[in-house]
C-alpha cells in the first residue's frame, strides 16, 4: 500500500502545470513518467515492452502458466488534462502493478499469464483524440484522421510520435487477436458522486457512455469594431454565441436520460478586441449511455445550427471529428466482482460511467470490466481531485482478488 501512494505521490512531481497536474500526451512529462513506470516494472521482474502507439505492456508469468493461454490483462493510464488531478488514470495503474506484484510474491498458480498496460494518449486534451493507445491495441486506430491531428503549438501528432521513438506508419500493429486476451479489468475512480452519496467503496460499470465530437466553423466577416453598424455586421462570434446557448438548450432537454453536451473550446479570430471576428471555430462534446439520445441531440444540435447560419446570414461547417458507440461491460466479470465484494464484505453499487475509459475500447476483443471508487466529492480533473487511501487499499484487494479469480 505505501509503495502504490508513492507511486501516485512521484508521478505527480512529473508536470508541466504549475496549477496540479499537466502531462499531455506524449510531452516531455508524460515520456518522464511512462519511463519511471517501466523502471518499476521491471524492477518487479516484469517482461516489458512497448507496442508501436507506445503502450506499455508488463507480462507476469507463473510458473504454471498454460502455454499459449490468452492473458489477463489489468491497467489505465497516465496522460492528465492540464490542471488536472495525480489519480486519474495515475491510481488504475498503480492499483494494476500492487495487484500483479501481490499475485507475484504470493507465487499464486496461475493459469494465464498476467499484463499491467499503461495506455497511451487516453485523454484528449492535447489532439483532440481520446483513447488513443487502447483504440490502437483493438484495432480502432483511424490513421488517417491522426495523420492530420496537431496540438495547439502546432505538433503534429506524428511528430511527437517521432519524438517517443514511434512511427505512425506502423501503429496497426499494436493491434491485439481477441485470442491474445482472456479479460480486461480497469479500475479508475468515479469522476462523480453516486459512490459517495450510496456510501460504498466499489462501483461495477454497467456501460461507459462514448463521445461524439464535433469541431465547427462559424464564417462571419472581420470589420472594424468603431465603424461597422450593428444591423450590418456578420460577427461570427455573435453566432457562435447563440451556438454555445443552443447545445447547452438542448442537451438539458435530454439530460433526463443521462445526455450531455459541452462547448468545451473556442477560438476566435482574428482575436482582437477591436476587430469584429470574421471566424470562430469551436469544439463540441456529446455523450451519453444510449446511442439512440446521443443522435437526437446531435441532429437537434445540427438542425439549430442552420437556423442560426441563416437568421445571421454566417455559414456554418460542421466536422464529426469522432463518433463512439457506448459500451457495455461484461455480465460475467461484473458477477465475478459482486461476488469479491461480497467475500470481502465491501459495499458495492452498479452504476454507468458519463466518461469514457480505455476499456470502453478493450470490450470489442475481450470481455471488459470497468470498476470504480470513489473520488471526494466527485472531483475530477481537478487540482483538488482527492481519493481516500483506505479505497485505495480496498481497490487493490478487490482487484487482486477478481484477476486471480479470471487467470487461475
Amino acid at each position: 500500500m505505501a509503495r502504490v501512494l508513492k507511486i501516485i505521490n512521484e508521478l505527480a512531481l512529473l508536470s508541466e502545470g504549475r496549477n496540479g497536474i499537466c502531462r499531455l500526451a506524449f510531452s516531455e512529462a508524460d515520456l518522464k513518467a511512462r519511463q519511471y513506470m517501466m523502471n518499476i516494472m521491471k524492477e518487479s521482474g516484469f517482461a516489458v515492452r512497448l507496442d508501436p502507439i507506445g503502450n506499455i505492456i508488463a507480462r507476469y508469468e507463473s510458473g504454471t502458466v498454460e502455454e499459449g493461454a490468452p492473458a489477463v490483462v489489468t491497467g489505465s493510464h497516465l496522460d492528465t488534462v492540464p490542471e488536472g488531478g495525480k489519480y486519474d488514470g495515475v491510481l488504475g495503474v498503480a492499483v494494476a502493478w500492487s495487484a500483479v506484484q501481490r499475485l507475484k510474491e504470493k507465487q499464486l498458480p496461475l493459469s494465464h499469464p498476467v499484463e499491467v498496460v499503461v495506455f497511451a494518449a487516453e485523454e484528449s486534451s492535447r489532439f483532440n483524440f481520446a483513447t488513443m493507445g487502447s483504440k490502437a491495441m483493438a484495432g480502432m486506430a483511424n490513421i488517417h484522421a491522426w495523420s492530420k491531428a496537431k496540438d495547439q503549438n502546432g505538433i503534429s501528432f506524428s511528430d511527437a510520435l517521432t519524438t517517443a521513438g514511434l512511427t505512425l506508419s506502423d501503429v496497426p500493429g499494436a493491434t491485439r487477436s481477441k485470442k491474445d486476451i482472456k479479460a480486461f479489468v480497469e479500475l479508475h475512480i468515479e469522476q462523480g458522486r453516486i459512490l459517495e452519496q450510496e456510501h460504498c467503496v466499489i462501483g461495477i460499470v454497467e456501460s461507459i457512455a462514448a463521445p461524439t465530437r464535433l469541431k465547427i466553423t462559424v464564417e462571419g466577416t472581420a470589420a472594424h469594431a468603431g465603424t461597422t453598424p450593428i444591423e450590418d455586421r456578420q460577427d461570427a462570434l455573435v453566432s457562435a454565441a447563440m451556438i454555445i446557448l443552443a447545445v447547452r438548450n438542448i442537451a438539458a432537454e435530454q439530460s433526463y436520460e443521462g445526455t450531455v453536451a459541452t462547448v468545451g473550446a473556442i477560438k476566435a479570430s482574428p482575436g482582437v478586441i477591436n476587430v469584429i471576428p470574421g471566424k470562430v471555430e469551436m469544439w463540441v462534446d456529446i455523450r451519453g449511455t444510449r446511442q439512440e439520445n446521443v443522435i437526437e441531440v446531435l441532429q437537434e444540435i445540427k438542425d439549430a445550427i442552420s437556423t442560426i447560419a441563416d437568421d445571421q446570414d454566417t455559414p456554418v461547417s460542421i466536422e464529426v471529428i469522432s463518433s463512439e458507440k457506448p459500451a457495455q461491460m461484461d455480465e460475467g466479470i461484473n458477477e465475478l466482482v459482486k461476488a469479491v465484494c461480497r467475500d470481502l464484505n465491501i459495499p458495492y453499487t452498479r452504476v454507468d460511467s458519463r466518461a469514457g475509459h480505455d476499456a470502453m475500447n478493450m470490450a470489442h476483443i475481450a470481455p471488459t470490466a470497468l470498476i470504480f471508487l470513489p473520488c471526494h466529492e466527485g472531483i475530477s480533473h481537478n487540482p483538488e481531485e482527492f481519493v481516500a487511501t483506505e479505497h485505495i487499499s480496498i481497490g487493490i484487494d478487490v482487484l487482486t482478488e477478481t484477476i486471480y479469480r479470471i487467470a487461475k
